[in-house]
């Protein structure tokens, strides 16, 4: 008799009752226990591995469970999922087809304790997909209703939760004046009002040692408790909450809490911020900020700064270059970056709007919020990105580090946490650094980023060549020589010496081959012309140049 091996999989859409002993995830698995011991006289064996998402909504995939037991499907560790209900799978059509993707390619399946069909029918099939449009159904109104709740709580002034900001204690569905911080939100507008710029600010705000809220989470980590970044500042500067208001997307109302800066002056500065964000916006458009000032560092950690040229015929051409190339002008720099600006811009704006889109982006930044509130903050940041123009995406970027290869790039969580709606102790910084691979066209004159996404793609003529290098290699060690291959083969020695050195390339650059990653640069043409050194680190060097 053929085994199957049964993998159950449990899921609770809210975290209220899972602490007790026995909870809904009990009664779903022992149900489903109870479903595969019937059919023991089928082969099905329960495997003792446990598929739990407690507090997870069902609209979306991103359940670690869930991925776990896909990953085991992948892997032919799992034959069978076992489901009390089919919603407990998923709410969503499109989910579940991607679901039936992965039992399909490993020849597993699924099976429902509490709902009974076959698949294999039209009949089955039928059935199936009315069940999960009533389940998405069911999803989308209940999470229309807490959208409408939360909305109705906030035109109240009630603090709908979250974590409270800076200034401020939790008091019931309100908040209270935490007076020992208010007295550091006090002096931070008092600095705006005196300096006018948030730079200044900050500088001042770390001379006086001014700090944010030391945090500690549940799991015993600790955050905060350091100096307050500009992008902090910048958002106590605009946070309606210090003038006893809430916001809701864009509505703000009057608040049910104490207000720490008067409400008058806190429209007062509002207005001078604005003022000065429109100055900086017509400079941009007038191609006279360089928008990545203070935020570029190469590998060596020297800042890059804004730089220009100007052409023959008057065009103004602007430049990021290493920092040592204006401090110590004159000497040699071999190292030295100078970068194009609007190119570099362009890539890192890319980027940003890539990330922020990517599915599961804002799960994995607001780790730890109900799915409900992730659900809001996704389509927030989706409507956000529809209209956002480059240089609103690139108000988000805090930092990007740029070595040969690769571009590190850090976005602001203030920013970010006001871009979708939340407020910004929601969101998980640790989440907002992310690597990018790129090559480089020219380096110490001008160097030119080429991202991922603009790279050579398949070259399956330089493909061949290395296949051919390497069973050429194979043949020179069984001690035939260039003249004898060449006549074998078809070819000419001059071509077999050109391209016996790819039987030698590192194994990553390789494999950037096959992948289509290599630079542009590095084709079997460039091959005919230069010479591959054998060293690999000095390969990859030269190779990143191209």
């Amino acid at each position: 008799m053929t085994k199957t091996r049964c993998a159950i999989y449990t899921r609770k859409s809210s975290e209220d009752g899972l602490e007790q002993e026995f909870n809904s995830l009990h009664a779903q698995r022992e149900a489903c226990a109870a479903y595969i011991a019937s059919q023991r006289h089928e082969g099905w064996v329960m495997l003792p591995d446990q598929y739990d998402d407690g507090g997870l909504s069902g609209g979306s995939l991103e359940r670690p469970a869930l991925q776990q037991l896909l990953d085991d499907v992948r892997s032919g560790r799992v034959d069978q999922i076992v489901v009390y209900k089919i919603d407990r799978l998923t709410r969503s059509l499109a989910d579940f087809a991607k679901i039936v993707d992965v039992l399909d390619a490993a020849g597993a399946s699924f099976v429902s304790v509490t709902q009974s069909f076959n698949t294999a029918t039209s009949m089955g099939r039928l059935t199936l997909n009315m069940l999960l449009s009533f389940a998405q159904f069911e999803r989308e109104v209940t999470a229309e209703r807490i959208r409408d709740k939360i909305a109705a709580s906030k035109r109240k002034g009630l603090w709908m939760g979250g974590k409270v900001p800076l200034g401020y204690d939790r008091d019931g569905r309100s908040l209270k004046v935490n007076e020992t911080e208010a007295k550091t939100i006090r002096r931070l507008y008092e600095l705006y009002e005196e300096h006018g710029t948030v730079r200044q600010v900050k500088e001042e705000a770390d001379r006086l040692g001014l700090r944010s809220r030391a945090r500690a989470a549940a799991d015993g980590t600790h955050s905060g408790g350091g100096a307050i970044d500009r992008g902090h500042i910048h958002h106590i500067l605009t946070n309606p909450i210090y003038a006893g208001r809430i916001r809701h997307r864009r509505q703000v109302y009057a608040g049910q809490h104490p207000a720490i800066i008067d409400p008058d002056r806190w429209d007062a500065i509002q207005l001078r911020l604005q003022d000065g964000a429109a100055r900086s916006r017509r400079k941009a458009s007038l191609g006279r900020t360089s928008l990545l000032c203070g935020k570029l560092f190469d590998e060596t950690g020297d800042r890059l700064t804004p730089s220009h040229s100007k052409t023959r015929t008057g065009t103004r051409l602007r430049y990021y270059i290493s920092h040592r190339l204006v401090a110590r002008s004159g000497e040699a720099h071999p190292g030295a970056w100078r970068l194009p600006a609007n190119d570099l811009e362009k890539r890192v704006a890319d980027r940003v709007r890539t990330t922020i889109s990517r599915n599961g982006f804002i799960a994995s930044v607001m780790q730890g919020e109900s799915a409900d509130a992730i659900a809001r903050a996704s389509a927030a940041a989706a409507a956000w990105l529809a209209d956002a123009r480059p240089e609103d995406l690139l108000v988000l970027v805090a930092r990007v580090d740029i070595a040969p290869g690769s571009m590190t790039l850090k976005m602001d969580a203030v920013i970010l946490a006001e871009r979708i709606a939340v407020d910004a102790e929601c969101i998980n910084a640790d989440a907002l650094t992310s690597r990018h691979p790129f090559q480089l066209r020219k380096r110490g004159v001008e160097t030119k980023v080429v991202m991922a996404d603009t790279l050579a793609g398949q070259d399956e003529t330089l493909i061949r060549n290395i296949a051919r290098a390497h069973a050429w290699f194979g043949r020179i060690k069984a001690r035939a020589t260039f003249a004898e291959i060449a006549e074998t083969d078809g070819t000419s020695k001059r071509r077999i010496q050109q391209m016996i050195d790819l039987a030698f390339l590192a194994p990553d650059i390789v494999r950037d081959v096959l992948d289509g990653k290599q630079p542009a640069g590095f084709t079997s043409d460039w091959c005919k012309t230069h010479d591959l050194p054998s060293d690999w680190s000095e390969q990859r060097a030269l190779v990143a140049t191209l």
